[in-house]
């Protein structure tokens, strides 16, 4: 088996494919579907159409805005292969309401998890919350214009998870 990039990227939750630099979107929807669209690309959800539905279904019962300007889209599905995470770092001066008491987001994750992991999906939603609650960890990947630094800095945070 050769050690291409491809399989180093194969269990962890994002990899530079996943990450938009300089994203422009027009709302949380279409931000979601940019994100989307990478993690179709890979193969780690199976179905498009059916996972954003999923996504919005999700983001119509509860906000997903963070303090410190920070929109985490989740969503369990059949149409998730694997745990994944797609990055958006918007565009200097654009950000997206993700309905955040403190204002408009500029860091976008999107969470995709299996239907099945219910544990997996609270476990990563809980450990990359923490870190973002963390000012110079938000700074760092608002700082980074870099996909590999920011996927490296996700992946580390989520070092420790089982997955």
């Amino acid at each position: 088996m050769t050690t291409g990039s491809l399989e180093r990227y194969e269990t962890e939750l994002t990899n530079p494919g996943l990450v938009i630099l300089e994203m422009v979107a027009d709302s949380k929807q279409d931000a979601a579907a940019q994100l989307a669209a990478k993690l179709f690309e890979q193969g780690r959800i199976s179905d498009l159409d059916g996972f954003l539905r999923h996504v919005n279904a999700r983001e119509h019962q509860m906000a997903t805005g963070l303090p410190g300007g920070i929109g985490m889209p989740h969503a369990r599905s059949d149409y998730v292969t694997e745990t994944s995470i797609a990055v958006g770092i918007t565009k200097f001066g654009h950000s997206l309401d993700f309905g955040a008491v403190d204002g408009p987001a500029t860091v976008i994750l999107l969470i995709a998890t299996p239907a099945s992991s219910f544990s997996e999906h609270l476990e990563v939603l809980a450990t990359l919350a923490r870190s973002l609650f963390k000012e110079n960890f938000r700074e760092s990947l608002r700082r980074a214009h870099d996909a590999e630094v920011i996927a490296e800095l996700i992946n580390s945070t989520l070092v420790f998870f089982d997955h």
